[in-house]
């Protein structure tokens, strides 16, 4: 696993998108101060129709537990230590002998289920809405496009159970799902993708953790290029799945993570990984109310997130 990632990172340094410099894909149609992209989608009406999408009140929570054993993108690691300051060798604080436990993290933010931020990823050193990383980036946090300038995410989600459409409890590596694939999967399970949703891919492939983590990291099934396309087009506010990194791999071509420059840099649209999606296709539930509070780490990349579904 660690190879083929270290592998695809290296190659990312060299590689180009192909059609990015034949438009320009460096202005905002949300003007030139904008810094939080396809969350300009999300507006109180549409907040409300999404909520009447609740019938039941079952929820589902999207992320998936974190340790140091989770697999992740290499170097990313993850450990939590367990402490009691303060308290070695007496019996407790005060005479009512209070004690308590407290935890110290130590890791990478990209780890488990995971918000790609719009300073994650760009194109040749060029981020969202022009943003260059000379001018913004900076090692104690960034200046522009930090996680904590997104506003919560609290919109109608769509799930697209692309097992189901294949016929298969875990979608092959290398499998991409563009236009014909995510409009035939939406036709059969009679859902409408709209502006302003939260699209999430069920593949199965997250119930490899455990199993076979060299074969969960080394590839995956997802989203390719033209249906990266198709979505952004569509106003989509942010695209997941059930995945480590969303797209297609191998990827299609010789572009390299293209499908998260086409989302992220291009068109200021989120990225959600590893999304626990099982317990809601096992439901069909492939319309819901999605919420997502992340965590506001102040010039941050990415975040660590548990949405929640609810139907």
């Amino acid at each position: 696993m660690r190879h083929a990632f270290v592998l695809c990172c290296s190659i990312a340094m060299f590689g180009s998108i192909g059609t990015a410099s034949a438009q320009d894909w460096t202005k905002s149609k949300w003007g030139p101060n904008d810094e939080i992209g396809a969350a300009n989608y999300m507006t109180p009406e549409l907040v409300v129709k999404a909520a009447q999408l609740v019938k039941t009140g079952k929820t589902y929570a999207l992320g998936i537990p974190v340790d140091s054993k989770t697999p992740a993108y290499p170097p990313r690691a993850f450990k939590v230590t367990i402490v009691q300051p303060g308290q070695a060798g007496i019996p407790g604080l005060g005479p009512n002998k209070a004690t308590y436990n407290d935890d110290i993290i130590e890791g990478w933010v990209g780890v488990g289920s995971q918000l790609d931020g719009l300073g994650h990823l760009g194109i040749e050193h060029v981020y969202y809405n022009g943003n260059k990383l000379a001018d913004f980036a900076d090692p104690t946090g960034l200046k522009k496009l930090g996680v904590e300038k997104i506003p919560p995410m609290v919109a109608r989600g769509v799930l697209l159970d692309m097992a189901a459409y294949y016929k298969t409890d875990v979608v092959k590596e290398g499998t991409a799902f563009n236009v014909k694939e995510i409009e035939e999967a939406a036709k059969n399970q009679g859902v409408e993708i709209r502006q302003g949703d939260v699209v999430i891919f069920h593949t199965g492939w997250l119930s490899l953790i455990g199993k076979d983590d060299k074969r969960f990291g080394a590839a995956e099934p997802g989203l390719g290029v033209e249906g990266a396309k198709y979505l952004t087009g569509k106003g989509v506010v942010a695209v997941g799945a059930d995945t480590w990194g969303l797209e297609v791999l191998p990827f299609e071509g010789k572009t390299v993570f293209e499908v998260h420059q086409i989302l992220l840099a291009m068109n200021g649209t989120y990225i959600l990984e590893n999304m626990d999606t099982a317990a809601l296709a096992a439901d069909k539930g492939y319309e819901f109310l999605f919420v997502l509070g992340h965590p506001r780490f102040k010039g941050g990349v990415q975040s660590m997130i548990n949405p929640v579904a609810i139907r």
